[in-house]
């Protein structure tokens, strides 16, 4: 059961016809950066579309800690005043980052290289997640940070006094350590190299470029390399968040295996580095189209068509692809689950570092509903019997990881027996509407207990 001291039991049984249009929350990514972006700029930055989950609300909460003035109008759009680089004060406390590895993460990044103190924590499952790959290369610039073993929270950082420029390959995909690194750049005379042999999710790279930075992208033999000049001056912006793709991927795969279903998701980003999912299940046979392809904030936008899908099949994921969809392959098994054939899913061991172990967690649940699936350190192969096989009937563990939460009560759409998770709470964190906008739709979910 759900190591929350109030956990909300949530059941779901087997749906028809899912039908609409889903107005999807803003991208979290996106948001996070906004927040952060426009505390370092000079002036007032705009943000419309700003996904109000508890994640990014802590980030807001992080910059009004460092001196930023962040309040919501009363349009709906929210205002940052920001201090521009360098300057970020000394937090009067510790900073609470709740369940967001994200943006924990950037904000050690943005305050690195600013001669101030500051210790950060979070929830039981953030305060288990590994920092060091964060805090390492941060140590470069000249920053020092304490934490608990492992590189664990709570963690102080003390910023760099005399921060010097620093030229880092990252070892493993991640957007969240080379925006860390780039952001901590900003503050730093000279040239901060940040390389990457695969490509990561680019929205820092983007928007620190509408943002006013001087920063060069460039293709090597090896990969991809970013060059970021110090003692840029951001300039306040105009910001425009798209729907998450991540959150948008919940409704599209539920369409895709429940019967009879039509739905329409607006404003989508096809951004390459983001929309691996959505190839993926074009190549198992997905009905998805793309309509109304423009160009919004910067970012390639569409609407998304997602239809029923009875002749689903396994694939092969490309790793490649892995960091373009890392957050998706939880739902994404659930696709594999009612496909016909196996899925494999390599390249993925960055899942074990997540709110939970994911692929842990996936399989457990899969397993306990009937499910095959097969597992390595850093792969995992789900072997699925078509449309409507997977029977259902447990109840699934969803060690307080959003993801998993939803994920299960999707599988449960379309499973012969109803399914159930062990708490739906965690799901404000990211997709706070995410029950009610599903029901719109005509999902079948149901509390066992409490409110949601």
């Amino acid at each position: 059961m759900s190591s929350n001291p109030n956990p909300i039991v949530m059941r779901a049984l087997n749906s028809k016809s899912l039908k609409g249009i889903v107005s999807i929350p803003g991208d979290k990514s996106i948001s996070h950066r906004s927040l952060i972006l426009g505390a370092l700029a000079i002036g007032q930055t705009k943000i419309t579309g700003l996904l109000e989950g508890q994640d990014v609300l802590d980030t807001a909460r992080a910059m009004v800690a460092f001196g930023a003035q962040v309040k919501k109008s009363e349009g709906g759009d929210w205002c940052v005043d920001g201090v521009g680089v360098g300057g970020f004060a000394e937090p009067s406390t510790v900073v609470d980052c709740g369940n967001s590895g994200t943006g924990v993460r950037l904000v050690m990044g943005a305050m690195a290289t600013t001669p101030i103190n500051a210790t950060f924590t979070g929830d039981h499952s953030l305060n288990s997640r590994p920092m060091e790959r964060v805090t390492d290369p941060l140590r470069k610039f000249g920053v020092a940070a304490f934490g608990r073993s492992k590189g664990r929270l709570p963690m102080t950082i003390i910023g760099a006094r005399s921060p010097i420029p620093i030229q880092y390959t990252v070892p493993v995909p991640s957007a969240q350590v080379k925006s860390a690194l780039l952001l901590a750049g900003l503050n730093v005379p000279g040239d901060t190299i940040i390389t990457e042999k695969e490509m990561t999710r680019d929205h820092t790279e983007r928007m620190l470029s509408s943002f006013g930075a001087d920063l060069k992208v460039e293709d090597i033999p090896n990969g991809r390399s970013i060059t970021l000049s110090g003692y840029s001056e951001l300039k306040s912006q105009n910001v425009r968040v798209p729907s998450d793709p991540s959150s948008a991927a919940f409704p599209i795969c539920a369409a895709v295996i429940v019967e009879g279903s039509e739905i329409i998701v607006p404003n989508i980003t096809l951004n390459e580095t983001r929309a691996g999912l959505y190839k993926t299940l074009i190549e198992m046979g997905a009905n998805l189209s793309f309509e109304n392809e423009r160009e919004e904030s910067g970012e390639p936008v569409a609407d998304i068509r997602a239809c029923f899908s009875p002749n689903l099949k396994g694939i092969e994921v490309p790793p490649e692809r892995a960091a373009s969809m890392i957050d998706e392959y939880p739902i994404l098994s659930v696709v594999a689950a009612n496909a016909s054939g196996k899925t494999t899913m390599r390249g993925v061991k960055e899942l074990r570092v997540k709110e939970s172990d994911r692929i842990d967690a996936m399989a457990k649940g899969l397993r306990a509903n009937g499910v095959s699936v097969e597992e390595g350190e850093d792969w995992w192969a789900v072997n699925g019997n078509g449309i409507g096989t997977v029977e259902g009937g447990s109840m699934c563990q969803t060690f307080l990881d959003h993801r998993i939460a939803m994920s299960f009560l999707i599988l449960g759409l379309s499973s012969q027996t109803p399914i159930e998770i062990d708490d739906c709470s965690p799901i404000k964190t990211s997709f706070p509407n995410f029950v009610d906008l599903m029901r719109d739709l005509g999902a079948n979910l149901e509390l066992r207990d409490l409110q949601f």
